[in-house]
């Protein structure tokens, strides 16, 4: 008997102190900051998760589990302030909500809305869109029912100034965002740059069996630009090549572009790079030195699990996060 009760106190120990860490490590922000998970619904009527932050007049408390990120946040709290600017964000394919946390914070602590849809079909949880040559169309479409969600629907929708939206894509969330402020991807040469690179999109494409690189390429769906986006943040862009030859001459808005100095998923000469000589005057360019791809996801919460956590030697993407979100803040601040 004495051995069990000698497991029990040595559990009741290693449970309060992970507890005790956890409320430790709670991601917090500045400023009081509310949130909310509401159900949307995509344009094909599936349910379509939205995580929602927001300045609020109500108590944070570290009390709300997001993946494995703590956050000490007020839930539902009371929406503080008016004519509010909205940020959508998209997180790349395979990605999820809590991956863009601290970026959805950070603005929601200096009085932006923050809304970030769980891409249907291609989230962590859910691949079933993967094959699909609809797939970047459709999560464009998206993105812009999370808009209208916000606008027209969310229970604190007459906060937010309509007028000032902008977005934030990474990755295929990134490629998204381009086509909705006005990006015109030639989706044809998918099967032609992967028959000659091999890019990590094109061997996840290849595994999927996607019809985007079949010969000629099957109904890829409408690309429509959405002029209530008046700037845009975008990060390691996926897809780039398909702007080449005059892609992005329809893009009006002012765009921040990142790029990591070691991203080999998206390699900068097909993806940024082409990005970053199509925009032209619009684009303010920044290199994350040091940076891989995942970098530009969320500092780790409790779970580190190195496929997402490990940066490489010499990269801190704690100081690199709080300096993006700054930069971030900033050009939003100064262009909507």
């Amino acid at each position: 008997m004495k051995w069990i009760v000698r497991l029990s106190a040595v559990l009741v120990v290693v449970v309060a102190t992970i507890v005790l860490y956890a409320v430790a490590t709670a991601r917090r922000a500045e400023n009081p900051v509310g949130f909310e998970a509401v159900q949307a619904a995509a344009p094909d009527g599936r349910p379509m998760a939205l995580g929602i932050w927001y300045p609020t007049s109500g108590s944070p408390r570290p009390t709300t589990l997001l993946g494995a990120t703590l956050l000490k946040v007020a839930p539902a709290g009371p929406v503080l302030g008016s004519a509010l600017p909205l940020v959508v964000i998209s997180h790349g394919n395979g990605g999820g909500v809590a991956r863009h946390v601290d970026l959805a914070m950070a603005p929601a602590s200096a009085g932006y809305v923050g809304a970030a849809p769980l891409h249907p079909g291609g989230n962590f949880a859910d691949q079933s869109a993967a094959g699909s040559p609809t797939l970047f169309s459709d999560r464009a479409r998206q993105l812009r029912a999370s808009i209208d969600y916000m606008l027209d629907h969310w229970q604190g929708h007459d906060h937010i100034d309509a007028t000032r939206v902008g977005a934030f894509g990474l990755s295929a969330g990134g490629f998204a965002v381009l086509t909705l402020i006005g990006g015109k991807p030639d989706m044809a040469s998918i099967a032609t740059h992967c028959a000659a690179h091999p890019e990590f999109v094109c061997a996840v494409l290849r595994h999927s069996g996607s019809g985007l690189l079949k010969v000629p390429v099957e109904d890829v769906g409408e690309f429509a630009a959405d002029p209530r986006i008046k700037a845009a943040v975008v990060a390691a862009p996926g897809l780039g090549f398909t702007f080449a030859s005059d892609g992005l001459a329809g893009v009006g808005v002012p765009v921040q572009l990142w790029s990591g100095e070691l991203d080999q998923t998206v390699p900068y000469a097909s993806n940024a790079g082409i990005v970053r000589a199509g925009l032209g005057a619009h684009v303010e360019y920044h290199e994350a030195k040091g940076a891989a791809h995942l970098s530009f996801l969320s500092p780790c919460g409790l779970l580190k699990p190195p496929a997402v956590c490990t940066d490489a030697p010499g990269f801190d993407r704690e100081k690199f996060h709080a300096a993006m979100n700054a930069d971030v803040i900033r050009f939003f601040d100064a262009r909507l």
